[in-house]
């Protein structure tokens, strides 16, 4: 429905009991958060916390709780959305079935954002203190807004068509902060803010930032919507919404989203930064505390009846898996037509999103000659990681379609089966080292700085994958416990990690295990070999296996292999490939529950009520 306030979304999905009203009090510190991630875990409802423990507002989690929830929000738009999105692709499929198409028209009309005189949001001011402070792991730096609108417009060419709008983290508590005048504005490498930030301090201009709260649930995935870079998100939330999103001017290169239901507004001091974090975020560990910009806010609204929407972030699957699979449904038509030759890309969720992507490509160079060795699909590779926050990937796994036309991008086992059956590690690995990483990845070199490894894989299957650990298995000492994983993964208990200086991003025991064999050991009938620290758990599920590795390694430093070679600069192995997944020192911590708040929800949950069955 074309809801335009966050209330009356609320109360569509309790009509149609997509949503649970929860009267007894509920601290925001810690307790609504481990309410939350149980209640998602369980595919439980939305809920509205009506009794929030220090303050009058309520505060609503989980409305994308479950992509059946999400695709009911969006009912009446999602199927035009999608529409419109393959009128780009393909503009003749108009011409064929115009009948399907006609609301095309009335759909750029809803793109275009309109100037409003008014907004709802400004009908109330209020203090930061007095806003909800929402904090959801034990040791975050502070209360944050998590599901935060961030608005911006480039002072060189101010406008709602050259705006940009993310879900960049907002410290609002904790640390050096003012509790009444500055919050943290954490915004990552590659992020759309970032450029009009610099445009600014260029002009010497001031800088505003509104961060927008609640409206219509399509501002919230228009916030997190991989867009082309000066493409403004209102028009993306008006075909959503199916509306016209309402916009205020307040000032030179500023407007209000007069259907918010809460606004924040400052501008970012050009010449100070200040310590923001720690986080506990999606990769599944703490992000650290860092220097980032600070936003010194001069005015703070809220709309009557206006509602606190939350979520909660960790190891995924979380909520914002389904931004994610609804992201992937509107995308994947787009995707040959901005990457030629590239079926499908699979940014992998359980591993964290930016850490590992898989793709699906096509070898055309020389379709009279039979594919021998990655061409094409090296090329494709290079495109996919100079696309947007595609471009922060660590391992970059690609296969030809025509190794399997029936295979399935999102079937992730699947894929690394096909994968681990062809791949040649004397041809098929190909590094990038000093690069760009995800700000939120540990594993690199340096904050921000890391490496790639694209993995490519062509032809006919070279090996049948092992399912079972070899019996005549020899490890040596210190290393125990093989389990497999998946077919063709090896998983192997290592000794901790120890580097030798005390500094150093490596330790001797990857080295001293690869050189304890020889390729023609029976351990390299696994074509892919892990090193971790409890290899029952790595190996207990896919998303274990895929969270361990890819979150834990940095390709430069952490992959090795039995009889490894340099040739011209290129490295390759004649045996099995290694990966160092170990925890290392210089990793963030992993996120924890915190004991006693795990209790009081046990108790909760004994006590009945409306949430019972879900915690």
């Amino acid at each position: 429905m074309g809801y335009r306030f966050l209330s009356e979304c609320t109360d569509d999905l309790e009509k149609h009991d997509h949503l649970v009203r929860v009267d007894e009090e509920v601290d925001p510190n810690l307790e609504m958060a481990e309410i939350h991630r149980r209640v998602y875990a369980s595919g439980g409802p939305a809920m509205l916390f009506t009794n929030v423990k220090g303050c009058r507002f309520p505060m609503v989690s989980n409305l994308f709780g479950t992509l059946e929830r999400a695709r009911f929000i969006f009912r009446d738009t999602f199927e035009n959305v999608q529409r419109a999105i393959q009128l780009k692709v393909a503009p003749e499929a108009a011409l064929k079935n115009p009948l399907k198409y006609w609301k095309a028209p009335f759909i750029a009309w809803q793109m275009q954002p309109r100037k409003a005189r008014r907004g709802a949001v400004m009908k109330n001011s209020i203090s930061l203190p007095e806003l909800p402070q929402l904090k959801c792991w034990p040791d975050d730096g502070g209360a944050f807004v998590t599901l935060p609108q961030v608005y911006s417009e480039d002072v060189r060419s101010p406008g709602l068509m050259k705006s940009n709008m993310g879900m960049y983290r907002v410290q609002l508590s904790g640390n050096d902060y003012d509790p009444q005048s500055q919050v943290g504005l954490h915004y990552q490498i590659h992020r759309g803010i970032g450029v009009q930030h610099q445009a600014a301090i260029d002009a010497g201009k001031p800088f505003r930032v509104n961060v927008f709260v609640g409206g219509n649930p399509a501002m919230t995935v228009a916030a997190v919507m991989p867009l082309p870079e000066g493409m403004s998100e209102l028009t993306f939330a008006g075909a959503l919404a199916g509306h016209r999103i309402p916009m205020v001017n307040i000032g030179e290169c500023s407007s209000i989203y007069a259907n918010a239901d809460f606004v924040i507004s400052g501008m970012v001091d050009p010449e100070r930064q200040m310590p923001e974090g720690p986080f506990g975020d999606h990769l599944g560990y703490y992000s650290l505390t860092h220097e980032f910009p600070v936003l010194n806010v001069d005015k703070v609204w809220h709309r009557d009846g206006a509602i606190w929407p939350f979520t909660v972030v960790g190891r995924p699957p979380q909520e914002d898996t389904v931004f994610g699979e609804l992201i992937h449904e509107l995308t994947a038509p787009v995707i040959p037509t901005v990457l030629p030759g590239v079926r499908g890309v699979n940014a992998v969720d359980a591993s964290g999103v930016h850490p590992l992507l898989l793709a699906i490509g096509s070898e055309r160079y020389v379709p009279w000659q039979k594919t021998s060795a990655p061409q094409e699909l090296l090329t494709q590779a290079n495109a996919i990681l100079g696309q947007g926050q595609m471009s922060l990937a660590k391992y970059l796994w690609i296969i030809d379609e025509k190794c399997d036309p029936d295979l399935n991008i999102d079937d992730i086992e699947s894929f690394f089966v096909r994968m681990l059956e062809r791949v040649d590690w004397q041809r098929d690995l190909h590094f990038q080292t000093r690069t760009t990483i995800d700000t939120l990845d540990y594993s690199g070199s340096g904050m921000n700085s890391g490496s790639k490894l694209v993995v490519a894989a062509v032809g006919d299957a070279i090996r049948k994958l092992p399912t079972e650990s070899p019996t005549d298995l020899q490890l040596p000492p210190g290393f125990s416990d093989p389990q497999v994983c998946i077919p063709g993964v090896l998983a192997v208990r290592a000794p901790t990690f120890e580097p030798e200086d005390g500094k150093a991003r490596t330790d001797p025991h990857l080295r001293r295990f690869c050189k304890s064999f020889l390729a023609r050991d029976s351990i390299c009938n696994f074509p892919l070999i892990l090193l971790v620290d409890d290899s029952p758990f790595v190996a207990a599920t896919l998303n274990n296996f895929l969270w361990a590795t890819f979150t834990r390694s940095n390709p430069a430093t952490d992959v090795d292999g039995i009889a490894a070679w340099t040739e011209h600069r290129h490295w390759g192995c004649d045996g099995s490939l290694v990966i160092d997944a170990r925890v290392k020192p210089f990793h963030a911590p992993p996120l924890i529950e915190d004991p006693a708040i795990t209790k009081r929800i046990d108790a909760m949950a004994a006590r009945g009520g409306v949430l019972s069955k879900w915690l």
